[in-house]
């Protein structure tokens, strides 16, 4: 994998859960993400700018690209073994890698334990999803499941409460979301779907006051993400 931008190569550098084989800067480039580099061990390369801009499809490399090992994806054991109670995100269908790039930012930010995805429709963790994430990607345990349902269920039998997040359930400020809580999260068009919403132990919802009747995934997640924190203390 080949990941780009200031902040997504110095986080990769800074995580334990990934390798960077080659980091390519422009010349005349020396500062903390070139010293991290040296620090950990990492081949470094100075080429000229136009090296990198045809090694950056979207041209957003911010001068620095780095070869990286591809993303290492967990077990949902993984993320119910890193607390006693577990934070988790469940995704149903984001297939904007923008939108699941910032969805893992704001997890990150939110202290979220882990993200459950799905095989099938959903975009999985690419070099777009890395750069969008400002680097959030490298510390995110992330689980690539073949049925979301059945993590679901698996949540539900280690005693984790599963909401999905949609338009018609109960509003998110009056369920008690303080304890070992997931939230599922539906994709951009569709939503999250029938059976997946059945398999949850409830719906909540965020209060909307304009006129335009739905929010941005990434965004609706942000805000639901941060109300479980204000909740938790």
């Amino acid at each position: 994998m080949r990941i780009e931008g200031r902040n997504s190569v110095f986080e990769a550098l800074r995580s334990d859960n990934v390798t960077v084989n080659t980091l390519f800067c422009e010349k005349g480039t020396a500062n903390s993400v070139t010293a991290l580099a040296r620090q950990t061990g990492v081949k470094i390369s100075f080429v000229d700018r136009a090296v990198l801009d045809k090694m950056s499809p979207e041209g957003k490399h911010q001068g620095y690209v780095a070869d990286v090992t591809d993303f290492e994806y967990c077990q949902v054991e993984d993320i119910l073994a890193a607390s006693k109670q577990p934070f988790v995100v469940v995704l149903d269908g984001i297939n904007d890698p923008h939108n699941f790039g910032s969805i893992i930012r704001a997890c990150e930010c939110a202290g979220v334990d882990g993200v459950i995805i799905g095989k099938n429709r959903q975009v999985a963790v690419t070099d777009t999803v890395v750069r969008v994430s400002a680097g959030a990607c490298a510390h995110v345990r992330v689980a690539r499941v073949t049925n979301i349902n059945n993590a679901i269920r698996q949540l539900q039998d280690a005693g984790v409460w599963v909401y999905a997040l949609d338009m018609d359930g109960q509003d998110i400020t009056k369920v008690n979301l303080s304890g070992s809580v997931a939230l599922v999260v539906g994709g951009e068009g569709e939503g999250i779907a029938p059976l997946t919403k059945k398999s949850c132990d409830g719906v909540v919802s965020l209060k909307l006051k304009g006129k335009v009747n739905s929010l941005n995934a990434s965004v609706a997640c942000g805000i639901a993400l941060y109300e479980v924190v204000r909740q938790r203390g």
